[in-house]
């Protein structure tokens, strides 16, 4: 069975712990490698190490470090295939959708290209008189970042290649479920000529996020996951004087009005609840239709595309809609809270418990349902469910549809289909969401725009990629400058002005 390691150094680096945690392959149920457990004196020493090399990588012009984002692009462009296939293993999403998750990962890689522009500072001549006035964006020093299993490449590339680019060094711990892609891009940073030392892959459990949260040369965290544990990494992170940014959980709803194209609503429905089995955080799992013909319109639509979805593994290439889920006891949670929408009173309309798929049946694959007359105080509204489970909750009006997205205690994203201008202004104005969409179902923002939740889905005050991954990874210094020529002898006791 195959042992993976840590990344340390510039090389891999067995562990040392005695710890390992199962990497399965989620199609078949099997253990396909073992992946060590850091302790805290290992992640102590990637530490270590990453802050010896960081501060001549931060003393190189930006220019050249933007130029090992471009080498990299083009490495990742080139091992997509080979990225891909490795991410569709471990996780049991399919290749398209697993090439997609590399792909907008490496968007992010190609903004940071840009760094020389987006770390300028700003400058005033004259800003008093012989007095000029500059400010510079300077690294925070050592970056860290905890990465979820849902997104296995995107996400640590949302969050190494800004830190990077930035002049810092960085520790990636990856989720321990599927470790071996961000192992993959640690070997082609080196490739593009990172120097070695400033991008640390250290897998662990809880263990080694404490030993990040309590390392002191540690400048800068950031989480993605769900809210329970952004809530304990933003509280722990913040108490020891670190920048911490925490993304959580989701419950994103779609309202549909009585104008919107019904067949165009569901199919985003089903691509955007279905997809990679629902595990997303920018999934919609809530369907508001407005009005009772609406509903019924709506399920209509539903109810022949997700019985006709194709569920399997992603060797079955592009005759599969989404795999299994990612592990076993992910499926079992997925199907108590089914259970429990039938228990406390919700119509299940498709019934996916029974699925099996033959030659697979130790894999943790569940098949597609829908719910229809949830009502928000039944448990799969209230919970991320992160499965292939669609809850409709029928509204009499457009205010009683915005009051749902608006009163969830979460706030991802959330979209409106409608053909009506008016009320999708009103609606991206009004609700406190965090990203929008208008007639898109996973209004996820391009590179260069940042992506963030509202309420408990976000936690800190600066988002990802876009501009604020470069001022979350940077520090803002200003510098006021006067020469001697004109300057009065004798002290000054007033606060210094510009009059």
């Amino acid at each position: 069975m195959e042992e993976l390691s840590h990344w340390i150094g510039g090389r891999h680096v067995k562990g040392t712990s005695g710890r390992f945690a199962d990497v399965m392959n989620p199609a078949t149920g099997e253990v396909q490698a073992r992946v060590p457990l850091a302790s805290q004196s290992e992640l102590d020493a990637a530490v270590a190490e990453a802050a010896a090399a960081q501060p001549a990588w931060g003393a190189t012009n930006p220019q050249r470090r933007a130029r090992v984002m471009m080498k990299f692009v083009e490495l990742l462009n080139r091992d997509m295939d080979k990225l891909a296939e490795a991410l569709s293993r471990e996780h049991g999403k399919t290749l398209p959708d697993a090439k997609g998750d590399v792909q907008r990962g490496l968007e992010v890689v190609e903004f940071c290209i840009g760094a020389p522009h987006l770390l300028k500072g700003e400058f005033t001549d004259a800003a008093g008189p012989g007095i000029d006035m500059y400010s510079m964006r300077q690294p925070v020093g050592v970056a860290a970042g905890i990465t979820p299993f849902n997104f296995p490449a995107m996400i640590p590339l949302w969050k190494m290649a800004p830190a990077l680019v930035c002049g810092n060094a960085f520790i990636l711990k990856p989720s321990e479920r599927d470790p071996s892609v961000p192992l993959m891009l640690a070997e082609l940073l080196q490739e593009a000529g990172l120097p070695d030392g400033l991008l640390q892959v250290v897998n662990g459990d809880k263990e080694a996020v404490d030993a990040i949260l309590d390392n002191e040369t540690i400048a800068a965290v950031g989480f993605v996951g769900s809210t329970p544990i952004a809530q304990y990494i933003y509280a722990r992170g913040c108490a020891a004087g670190k920048r911490v940014q925490c993304f959580g959980g989701a419950k994103n709803h779609m309202i549909v009005m009585p104008d919107a194209d019904m067949d165009q609503a569901a199919d985003a429905l089903v691509g955007a609840g279905y997809g990679a089995a629902g595990e997303r955080c920018m999934a919609i799992s809530v369907a508001v239709p407005v009005g009772e013909d609406t509903a019924d319109r709506l399920i209509e639509k539903l109810v022949p595309r997700i019985e006709a979805l194709k569920v399997g593994p992603y060797t079955a290439g592009t005759d599969v809609d989404y795999g299994p889920v990612v592990t076993a006891q992910a499926r079992d949670k997925i199907l108590g809270l089914v259970q429990s929408g039938i228990d406390q009173g919700a119509e299940l309309v498709v019934d996916g418990r029974n699925f099996a798929l033959q030659g697979y049946e130790d894999g943790f694959f569940v098949g597609p349902h829908l719910f229809d007359r949830v009502t928000p105080d039944m448990d799969i509204y209230q919970q991320e469910i992160f499965g292939p489970v669609l809850s409709t909750v029928r509204a009499k009006t457009y205010e009683e549809a915005l009051g749902y997205a608006m009163d969830h205690e979460m706030g991802n994203g959330t979209a409106i289909f409608t053909r009506d201008g008016d009320a999708a202004r009103d609606f991206a104005a009004r609700v406190n969401v965090g990203m929008v969409g208008i007639n898109v179902p996973i209004p996820v923002p391009l590179a260069y725009h940042t992506f963030g939740g509202w309420k408990k889905s976000s936690f800190g005050d600066l988002n990802q990629h876009g501009p604020d991954a470069f001022r979350f990874y940077t520090r803002t210094k200003t510098v006021t400058s006067r020469w001697p020529s004109g300057i009065k002898e004798g002290g000054e006791f007033t606060i210094p002005t510009m009059g």
